[in-house]
């Protein structure tokens, strides 16, 4: 069945598919850790959850990158 399958091909979605999961889970650990351990003083929260959510992987590394270590050193959590 997969005998003309090139196995080039398989690898290069087989990677695709790992990058998608590891994005995934980290869209999911952002959004998560926005929505429990953000403030909601000056809609904070809904602000970074619109972003991460509708600019999917890029919000997320935004949120990683810049807001969680500032709110971590503001507030400890």
């Amino acid at each position: 069945m997969f005998e003309n399958v090139n196995l080039g091909f398989f690898f290069f979605l087989l990677s695709f598919g790992l990058i998608y999961l590891v994005s995934l889970a980290l869209w999911v650990w952002m959004l998560a850790d926005c929505f429990r351990k953000e403030t909601d003083e000056g809609n904070t929260r809904l602000i970074w959850i619109i972003v991460i959510v509708f600019t999917y992987i890029i919000g997320a590394f935004l949120y990683y990158l810049m807001r969680r270590p500032k709110r971590i050193q503001e507030l400890g959590r």
